[in-house]
């Protein structure tokens, strides 16, 4: 008898995985990933699934690489797609870390947040944005508590409200440009006008072009009246953002 291991052609093993697990159909299908990038995908930080994925193959259990049925894929998933489902796998199913690999994603989130709440804020005394570590020390007083299946920016909009009660903090203003038809700007120029904080230039010539600042919150309220008076024929854009300093001293 041979001496040699006979491994089936429905199994691949793999090691030093993360194994992200789906059920759906009333199957179990699972896919192997980085450690270091799984966490990154979820975050939308990665977004090339195949620096993700250490195989596209599915499985049904990884640890034993037994192979999901082509049949099976195609019947649950309703594609032959590979990238497809693993995407749909990736997005929707649940893994596990160990508790030094899920600390060390939150504290690299944590200071994700502080990044990007540091880049979209100043303190309005200094007109200066705050360096990272004071945003750090900031959110360790008020207990910021890090999601870790949401992104940084997501939660650092909600934390700027928080982070407000305990130091000056306003967000850096957007700088916006509106292009309409004029017929159309008639409709609402003045309601759009009255969203801008100061504006910068104004074409009234031919068309309707206006170029300001406006804070971020108003963005939506005038992407939504320019795209309702033009019937989408209009534009608003982010352009920029208000000249501040770029580093702060303290």
């Amino acid at each position: 008898m041979s001496g040699k291991i006979f491994t089936p052609t429905n199994q691949k093993l793999l090691t030093n995985v993360v194994v992200v697990k789906l059920k759906k159909g009333g199957k179990r299908f699972e896919i192997a990933c980085y450690k270091n990038k799984i966490v990154a995908w979820r975050n939308k930080i990665e977004k090339n699934i195949e620096e993700v994925l250490q195989t596209d193959t599915v499985f049904t259990n990884v640890s034993r690489g037994d192979v999901a049925k082509a049949s099976d894929l195609r019947n649950v998933f309703k594609t032959d797609d590979l990238t497809k489902i693993c995407t749909e796998i990736l997005e929707k199913g649940e893994f596990q870390l160990s508790e030094k690999e899920r600390q060390t994603a939150l504290n690299a989130k944590f200071t994700e947040i502080a990044s990007t709440i540091s880049t979209m804020c100043i303190n309005p005394t200094t007109q200066r944005p705050y360096p990272v570590s004071i945003v750090e020390q900031a959110m360790k007083d008020a207990h910021v508590s890090v999601k870790p299946t949401k992104s940084a920016k997501q939660q650092a909009l909600e934390i700027i409200t928080l982070l407000k009660e305990s130091i000056p903090l306003e967000r850096v203003k957007m700088k916006i440009k509106i292009t309409m038809n004029m017929s159309d700007a008639k409709k609402c120029r003045d309601q759009i006008k009255k969203l801008f904080l100061s504006i910068e230039t104004e074409d009234n010539d031919g068309q309707f072009q206006i170029v300001g600042l406006s804070e971020p919150g108003h963005y939506k309220q005038l992407a939504e009246m320019v795209g309702k008076h033009s019937r989408g024929k209009g534009m608003c854009e982010v352009v920029g953002v208000e000249d501040v300093a770029e580093s702060a001293v303290f």
